[in-house]
Protein backbone atom coordinates (compact mmCIF):
# COMPACT_ATOMS: atom_id res chain seq x y z
CA UNK A 1 0.00 0.00 0.00
CA UNK A 2 1.22 3.51 -0.79
CA UNK A 3 1.41 6.12 1.98
CA UNK A 4 2.06 9.86 1.89
CA UNK A 5 3.06 10.63 5.50
CA UNK A 6 4.81 7.45 6.66
CA UNK A 7 7.37 4.99 5.33
CA UNK A 8 7.07 1.25 5.91
CA UNK A 9 9.44 -1.68 5.55
CA UNK A 10 10.20 -5.03 7.15
CA UNK A 11 13.46 -5.97 8.83
CA UNK A 12 13.32 -9.73 9.32
CA UNK A 13 10.24 -10.35 11.47
CA UNK A 14 9.95 -6.69 12.47
CA UNK A 15 7.67 -4.19 10.77
CA UNK A 16 9.20 -0.69 10.77
CA UNK A 17 7.07 2.44 10.41
CA UNK A 18 8.79 5.82 10.05
CA UNK A 19 6.79 9.02 10.51
CA UNK A 20 7.60 11.16 7.49
CA UNK A 21 6.47 14.78 7.75
CA UNK A 22 9.90 16.39 8.15
CA UNK A 23 8.64 19.85 7.19
CA UNK A 24 6.34 19.77 10.24
CA UNK A 25 8.64 17.86 12.63
CA UNK A 26 6.30 14.88 12.19
CA UNK A 27 3.32 16.72 13.66
CA UNK A 28 0.37 14.34 13.83
CA UNK A 29 -2.48 15.18 11.50
CA UNK A 30 -5.49 13.07 10.55
CA UNK A 31 -3.79 11.64 7.46
CA UNK A 32 -0.68 10.56 9.32
CA UNK A 33 -2.62 8.91 12.14
CA UNK A 34 -4.92 7.15 9.70
CA UNK A 35 -1.98 5.83 7.70
CA UNK A 36 -0.16 4.79 10.87
CA UNK A 37 -3.12 2.77 12.10
CA UNK A 38 -3.53 1.23 8.64
CA UNK A 39 0.12 0.15 8.54
CA UNK A 40 0.02 -1.23 12.09
CA UNK A 41 -3.14 -3.19 11.28
CA UNK A 42 -1.52 -4.65 8.15
CA UNK A 43 1.59 -5.72 10.08
CA UNK A 44 -0.62 -7.09 12.87
CA UNK A 45 -2.35 -9.35 10.34
CA UNK A 46 0.91 -10.49 8.71
CA UNK A 47 2.08 -13.85 10.09
CA UNK A 48 5.63 -13.05 8.95
CA UNK A 49 5.77 -10.06 11.33
CA UNK A 50 6.12 -10.61 15.07
CA UNK A 51 6.59 -7.06 16.37
CA UNK A 52 6.57 -3.46 15.14
CA UNK A 53 8.71 -0.36 15.64
CA UNK A 54 7.47 3.22 15.19
CA UNK A 55 10.09 5.93 14.79
CA UNK A 56 10.57 9.46 13.50
CA UNK A 57 13.77 11.36 12.79
CA UNK A 58 16.76 12.09 15.01
CA UNK A 59 15.42 15.61 15.51
CA UNK A 60 11.81 14.74 16.29
CA UNK A 61 9.79 11.61 16.95
CA UNK A 62 6.68 13.79 16.72
CA UNK A 63 6.56 17.39 17.92
CA UNK A 64 2.84 17.20 18.70
CA UNK A 65 -0.52 17.27 16.98
CA UNK A 66 -0.92 19.49 13.92
CA UNK A 67 -2.34 22.60 15.58
CA UNK A 68 -3.13 24.25 12.24
CA UNK A 69 -5.58 21.43 11.54
CA UNK A 70 -7.57 21.96 14.74
CA UNK A 71 -7.07 25.62 15.68
CA UNK A 72 -10.47 26.76 14.37
CA UNK A 73 -12.40 23.55 15.13
CA UNK A 74 -15.51 23.63 17.30
CA UNK A 75 -16.18 21.22 20.15
CA UNK A 76 -18.77 19.45 17.98
CA UNK A 77 -16.30 19.14 15.09
CA UNK A 78 -13.67 17.65 17.40
CA UNK A 79 -16.24 15.26 18.88
CA UNK A 80 -17.65 14.08 15.56
CA UNK A 81 -14.37 14.20 13.63
CA UNK A 82 -12.93 11.27 15.61
CA UNK A 83 -9.36 12.62 15.45
CA UNK A 84 -8.43 11.48 18.96
CA UNK A 85 -10.25 8.19 18.45
CA UNK A 86 -7.64 7.24 15.84
CA UNK A 87 -5.30 6.55 18.76
CA UNK A 88 -7.61 3.67 19.75
CA UNK A 89 -6.44 1.85 16.64
CA UNK A 90 -2.94 1.70 18.13
CA UNK A 91 -4.30 0.33 21.38
CA UNK A 92 -6.11 -2.43 19.48
CA UNK A 93 -2.94 -3.83 17.90
CA UNK A 94 -2.33 -7.32 19.31
CA UNK A 95 1.40 -7.67 18.62
CA UNK A 96 4.04 -5.69 20.54
CA UNK A 97 4.78 -2.16 19.33
CA UNK A 98 8.00 -0.38 20.30
CA UNK A 99 8.57 3.37 19.96
CA UNK A 100 12.08 4.43 18.93
CA UNK A 101 12.23 8.04 20.11
CA UNK A 102 14.83 10.69 19.38
CA UNK A 103 14.45 14.43 19.80
CA UNK A 104 11.03 15.85 20.59
CA UNK A 105 8.11 13.68 21.70
CA UNK A 106 5.66 16.35 22.74
CA UNK A 107 1.89 16.51 23.11
CA UNK A 108 0.40 13.98 20.73
CA UNK A 109 3.90 12.72 20.04
CA UNK A 110 4.38 11.84 23.70
CA UNK A 111 0.92 10.27 23.72
CA UNK A 112 1.82 8.23 20.64
CA UNK A 113 5.01 6.96 22.27
CA UNK A 114 3.08 6.05 25.43
CA UNK A 115 0.49 4.20 23.33
CA UNK A 116 3.26 1.79 22.38
CA UNK A 117 4.23 -1.14 24.60
CA UNK A 118 7.87 -0.14 25.11
CA UNK A 119 10.02 2.92 24.42
CA UNK A 120 13.67 3.05 23.43
CA UNK A 121 14.96 6.63 23.68
CA UNK A 122 18.04 8.37 22.36
CA UNK A 123 20.02 10.60 24.69
CA UNK A 124 18.48 13.64 22.97
CA UNK A 125 14.85 12.62 23.55
CA UNK A 126 12.54 15.07 25.34
CA UNK A 127 9.07 14.11 26.55
CA UNK A 128 6.33 16.57 27.42
CA UNK A 129 2.64 17.45 27.42
CA UNK A 130 2.62 21.19 26.68
CA UNK A 131 -1.06 21.47 25.75
CA UNK A 132 -1.73 23.86 28.65
CA UNK A 133 0.36 26.48 26.84
CA UNK A 134 -2.25 26.62 24.05
CA UNK A 135 -5.28 26.49 26.31
CA UNK A 136 -6.20 22.79 26.30
CA UNK A 137 -5.12 19.55 27.97
CA UNK A 138 -3.89 16.23 26.55
CA UNK A 139 -6.77 14.43 24.87
CA UNK A 140 -5.27 11.20 23.54
CA UNK A 141 -4.33 9.51 26.79
CA UNK A 142 -1.69 11.89 28.11
CA UNK A 143 -3.26 12.50 31.52
CA UNK A 144 -3.99 8.79 31.98
CA UNK A 145 -0.96 6.94 30.63
CA UNK A 146 1.51 9.52 31.91
CA UNK A 147 0.12 9.34 35.45
CA UNK A 148 0.31 5.53 35.40
CA UNK A 149 3.91 5.71 34.20
CA UNK A 150 5.46 8.47 36.31
CA UNK A 151 3.01 9.00 39.19
CA UNK A 152 0.57 11.76 40.12
CA UNK A 153 2.95 14.48 41.30
CA UNK A 154 5.18 14.53 38.23
CA UNK A 155 2.25 14.08 35.84
CA UNK A 156 0.56 17.10 37.43
CA UNK A 157 3.67 19.22 36.88
CA UNK A 158 3.99 18.08 33.26
CA UNK A 159 0.32 18.62 32.41
CA UNK A 160 -0.25 21.81 34.41
CA UNK A 161 3.10 23.53 34.04
CA UNK A 162 4.76 22.20 30.87
CA UNK A 163 7.55 20.31 32.65
CA UNK A 164 9.59 18.35 30.11
CA UNK A 165 11.55 15.20 30.85
CA UNK A 166 14.98 14.51 29.45
CA UNK A 167 15.71 10.99 28.29
CA UNK A 168 17.56 10.30 31.54
CA UNK A 169 14.66 11.54 33.64
CA UNK A 170 12.21 9.52 31.55
CA UNK A 171 14.24 6.39 32.32
CA UNK A 172 14.53 7.33 36.00
CA UNK A 173 10.76 7.68 36.34
CA UNK A 174 9.92 4.54 34.36
CA UNK A 175 8.57 6.14 31.20
CA UNK A 176 11.12 4.50 28.88
CA UNK A 177 12.84 1.13 28.81
CA UNK A 178 16.35 2.32 27.99
CA UNK A 179 18.40 5.27 26.80
CA UNK A 180 21.11 4.85 24.16
CA UNK A 181 23.34 7.14 22.07
CA UNK A 182 21.46 8.92 19.30
CA UNK A 183 23.28 7.02 16.55
CA UNK A 184 22.03 3.71 18.00
CA UNK A 185 18.45 4.38 19.11
CA UNK A 186 16.75 2.86 16.08
CA UNK A 187 19.17 -0.06 15.92
CA UNK A 188 18.51 -0.77 19.61
CA UNK A 189 14.71 -0.63 19.15
CA UNK A 190 14.89 -2.95 16.14
CA UNK A 191 17.08 -5.39 18.07
CA UNK A 192 14.61 -5.43 20.97
CA UNK A 193 11.69 -5.90 18.58
CA UNK A 194 13.55 -8.72 16.82
CA UNK A 195 14.12 -10.52 20.11
CA UNK A 196 10.44 -10.23 21.04
CA UNK A 197 9.38 -11.30 17.54
CA UNK A 198 11.46 -14.45 17.97
CA UNK A 199 9.44 -15.60 21.00
CA UNK A 200 6.37 -17.83 20.99
CA UNK A 201 3.80 -15.65 19.16
CA UNK A 202 0.70 -16.60 21.16
CA UNK A 203 2.53 -16.29 24.49
CA UNK A 204 3.75 -12.84 23.48
CA UNK A 205 0.28 -11.75 22.43
CA UNK A 206 -1.41 -12.99 25.60
CA UNK A 207 1.44 -11.65 27.73
CA UNK A 208 0.91 -8.17 26.29
CA UNK A 209 -2.80 -8.46 26.91
CA UNK A 210 -2.29 -9.58 30.52
CA UNK A 211 0.10 -6.74 31.36
CA UNK A 212 -2.34 -4.20 29.91
CA UNK A 213 -5.11 -5.68 32.05
CA UNK A 214 -3.11 -4.68 35.13
CA UNK A 215 -3.92 -1.03 34.35
CA UNK A 216 -7.60 -1.62 33.69
CA UNK A 217 -8.78 -4.18 36.26
CA UNK A 218 -8.69 -4.73 40.00
CA UNK A 219 -6.01 -7.07 41.31
CA UNK A 220 -8.51 -9.91 41.69
CA UNK A 221 -9.86 -9.44 38.16
CA UNK A 222 -6.36 -9.09 36.74
CA UNK A 223 -5.18 -12.29 38.41
CA UNK A 224 -8.18 -14.13 37.01
CA UNK A 225 -7.47 -12.81 33.51
CA UNK A 226 -3.81 -13.79 33.80
CA UNK A 227 -4.73 -17.29 34.98
CA UNK A 228 -7.14 -17.83 32.10
CA UNK A 229 -4.47 -16.81 29.59
CA UNK A 230 -1.90 -19.04 31.31
CA UNK A 231 -4.20 -22.07 31.16
CA UNK A 232 -5.21 -21.29 27.58
CA UNK A 233 -1.61 -21.52 26.39
CA UNK A 234 -1.52 -25.18 27.46
CA UNK A 235 -3.82 -25.85 24.50
CA UNK A 236 -1.16 -24.64 22.05
CA UNK A 237 1.47 -26.58 20.15
CA UNK A 238 4.02 -23.96 21.08
CA UNK A 239 3.60 -24.74 24.79
CA UNK A 240 4.34 -28.41 24.13
CA UNK A 241 7.28 -27.54 21.90
CA UNK A 242 8.67 -24.95 24.32
CA UNK A 243 8.65 -27.22 27.34
CA UNK A 244 9.94 -30.19 25.34
CA UNK A 245 12.79 -28.06 23.99
CA UNK A 246 13.62 -26.91 27.51
CA UNK A 247 13.83 -30.49 28.77
CA UNK A 248 15.88 -31.54 25.74
CA UNK A 249 18.17 -28.51 26.10
CA UNK A 250 17.62 -27.22 22.56
CA UNK A 251 16.15 -24.14 20.91
CA UNK A 252 12.39 -24.23 20.47
CA UNK A 253 10.86 -23.99 16.99
CA UNK A 254 7.73 -21.89 17.28
CA UNK A 255 4.71 -22.41 15.02
CA UNK A 256 2.39 -19.76 16.38
CA UNK A 257 -0.38 -22.23 17.11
Amino acid sequence: MSYTTILTETRGRVGLITLNRPQAMNALNRTLLSELVSALTAFDSDEAVGAMVITGSQRAFAAGADIKEMAEASAVEMLTGSFVELFDGIRNVRKPVIAAVSGYALGGGCELAMSCDMIVASETAKFGQPEVTIGVIPGAGGTQRLTRAVGKALAMEMVLNNRMLTAGEAAQFGLVNRVVPVERFLEEALALASEVAGRAPLAVRLGKEAVNKAFELSLTEGLEAERRAFYMLFATEDQKEGMKAFVEKRKAEWKGC
